[in-house]
């Protein structure tokens, strides 16, 4: 929607509102920004629904409970039954969750009491480990396929589809679901802007525009539903588009930092989708990019393209 309509979801809010840990003079300088996309009532679930006592949904990472929400509104617009529908398996990752440690360990004392208990205190632990994201929701959604949970940083969500379109091929499910989450607290926290930096000098983000300066953060959650191309055609389904192909790999150590990209990787990467895919370059008419808007991000995804 906010494609279509020509307009950003990043917010700006007063720096008196922010959440964060800077103090009002930090707040106050020019190179601080308060810019960040919001995830509105990020607290709203409906616990019955999904089977969980309210203490169970209350020690659980919002970013768990709305992964699951959106499994199920998934399963639901995919018109799948997992009790009906074969092997439904699911790959997907999650950030961090700072929920347990901005609002479910304010102090030093509670994180004593939990890394003295915290192999015992399941629903706290298991409602906060973000290895446990998949399971989770094959747990509550009755998901029998593989459940994996995946952490590549930036490319989470695209390789746990990769997995899954490999799992599809190899008959492990009948139904593969793949996707991610991110919402991290407090939510309003703004950053201090540094040239040459990765963050935004003014809250906006701008890939591969002559102004570009830099990505701005934020919140949010996706997943979609794969089938082979025969059953989805055989099942007569709703196809909002055709993976032909995937590539994955890794930069090695051929690379300036460990958190940089590689000119070379991503063109290998590129490559190998299209061998998968039987597509020539020049078949390609439309690109998705990370597009952090980054002096060195986007000069080298050029480069790679």
């Amino acid at each position: 929607e906010g494609l279509r309509d020509a307009r950003t979801v990043i917010e700006r809010f007063d720096p008196a509102q922010a959440e964060d840990a800077f103090d009002p003079a930090t707040r106050a300088l020019p190179n601080y920004v308060p810019a960040r996309s919001i995830l509105s009532d990020p607290e709203m679930f409906d616990a019955k629904f999904f089977d969980m006592r309210p203490r169970e949904a209350a020690e659980t990472d919002p970013q768990g409970r709305i992964f699951l929400e959106l499994c199920q509104q998934a399963l639901d617009d995919a018109g799948v039954d997992p009790t009906r529908a074969g092997p439904v398996g699911l790959y997907a990752g999650a950030s961090m969750s700072t929920y347990l440690l901005e609002n479910l360990i304010p102090d030093r004392a509670t994180q004593r009491e939990f890394t003295t208990g915290f192999q015992l205190d399941y629903t706290l632990l298991s409602g906060n480990d973000s290895d446990g994201i998949a399971t989770r929701v094959a747990y509550k959604l009755g998901l029998t396929g593989p459940a994996i949970s995946v952490n590549t940083a930036c490319s989470t969500s695209l390789v746990a589809v990769t997995q899954a379109v490999q799992a599809l091929r190899a008959g492990m499910a009948r139904v593969a679901m793949a996707g991610g989450v991110s919402v991290t607290f407090p939510q309003k926290r703004g950053y201090l802007y540094q040239e040459g930096g990765m963050a935004s000098p003014d809250g906006l983000c701008r890939p591969f525009d002559a102004e570009a300066g830099g990505t701005v953060f934020g919140h949010g959650a996706g997943v979609v539903v794969l089938k082979r191309l025969s059953d989805a055609l055989a099942d007569g389904d709703h196809i909002r588009a055709v993976i032909r192909g995937v590539g994955l790999n890794n930069d090695g150590a051929a690379k300036m930092s460990y958190t940089a990209p590689s000119v070379a990787g991503q063109a290998d990467a590129i490559r190998m989708a299209h061998r998968d895919a039987h597509v020539a370059p020049a078949q390609i008419g439309y690109m998705e990019c990370h597009g952090t808007a980054t002096p060195l991000g986007d000069p080298i995804e050029i480069a790679g393209l």
